[in-house]
């Protein structure tokens, strides 16, 4: 079995990548990861389109999630629609980051297959399906099918030079449920802690294959509290085991710049390559203008939240931000593009125009 990078592979290939300037990926006209990757669904037009803008204005990569349910109910259709996926982005220069596991069940739903249900009105990210979703990742008995199709999609895109890297697990454990009004701190404990279980088993599944890009798994719990001690930072099991596991460290970091900072300081001391998988949340000071410089100045490849404004809803802010009566009628949390491709602020896109050209 492989086992994890060293030092020295790490920086070899992120020197081989170069900066990366990405961000999260769904199509306007998809609710979540099901509706995009169902065959009845499947929309390429309007991906070549959307992609087409992101390599007009700079974009090298882009992060995007697979569902468990779908592998499950048409393996062989899946696969040829993820290789559809990434002909039309390297179509466009984009190389592509495969997240194969999501416990981000924010409609409060277990994921079903079929007509997914409308957006939520005036509700951030109301339909988020989960993979494989909170009952078969608390099921033991479940887990040798998790482990048939994490090494399935592994072995077949392992040695494929248009992934870039593989993202086994986004956020373990959260089950945060924006579409019922609820906190999304408010976690399900059952679920962290057979999700911390699971980690190692998609780590050494994924490993057995031997894929030729690196293993990530993102640290997720880094509370926006400037004044929270910085050996708290990180204190969370899930984020340890994950920041252990990984070839490349990765975090998900919506803060203001001045925690970002100090986030950044932290990462350094791993001396392994970083990559921020996802930010942007202007509402909380999380803003290009002052982000983006700052992560092509260190070389931290970043994966802002976000392409199109589509029906995730995700230009409105996440429901504990609406709470805090900040004014949000003219701001957009995430994403920089309406659906005609005209970015919500010209300056953002000339900026990554200006460092990922330069």
């Amino acid at each position: 079995m492989r086992t994890k990078w060293s030092k020295q592979q790490a920086a070899q290939w992120h020197k081989n990548q170069g900066w990366i300037c990405g961000f999260n990926y769904l199509p306007r006209s998809a609710v979540n990861w099901t509706e995009l990757w169902q065959r009845e669904t499947f929309d390429p037009e309007t991906i070549d389109q959307e992609l087409g803008w992101a390599q007009e204005i700079g974009y090298n990569q882009l992060r995007i999630n697979l569902p468990f349910i779908v592998w499950q109910h048409d393996r062989d259709g899946l696969l040829m629609r993820i290789e559809s996926f990434l002909r039309i982005a390297e179509s466009h220069q984009i190389k592509v980051m495969l997240t194969l596991m999501d416990d981000c069940g924010f409609s409060g739903d277990e994921p079903f297959l079929g007509p997914q249900k409308a957006p939520e009105p005036g509700k951030h990210n109301s339909q988020a399906a989960a993979s494989p979703g909170r009952e078969t990742v608390c099921n033991r008995e479940m887990w040798p099918q998790l482990e048939r199709y994490v090494r399935d999609i592994v072995r077949h895109f392992k040695d494929d030079s248009r992934i870039a890297i593989w993202d086994l697990y986004n956020e373990p454990g959260n089950r945060g449920t924006f579409a019922t009004g609820l906190e999304e701190t408010q976690f399900d404990e059952k679920l962290e802690h057979f999700a911390l279980e699971l980690l190692p088993q998609v780590f050494a599944w994924a490993r057995d294959e031997d894929p030729r890009q690196p293993l990530t798994v993102g640290a997720w719990h880094i509370s926006q509290d400037p004044d929270e001690p910085e050996a708290e930072y990180f204190a969370h099991p899930i984020d340890k085991a994950a920041a252990d596991l990984s070839d490349v460290i990765s975090f998900h970091a919506y803060l203001a710049t001045p925690k970002m900072l100090q986030v950044l300081r932290y990462w350094q001391t791993f001396e392994r390559p970083m990559l921020c998988t996802e930010w942007l949340a202007r509402h909380v000071g999380c803003v290009m203008e002052e982000q983006l410089p700052l992560f092509a100045a260190l070389n931290v490849g970043c994966f802002q939240w976000g392409l199109v404004r589509g029906k995730t809803q995700t230009t409105l802010p996440w429901p504990s931000v609406r709470k805090r009566g900040v004014d949000y009628a003219h701001l957009w949390f995430h994403d920089v593009l309406d659906e005609y491709g005209i970015p919500f602020r010209h300056s953002e896109m000339e900026l990554v125009r200006r460092l990922t050209y330069s």
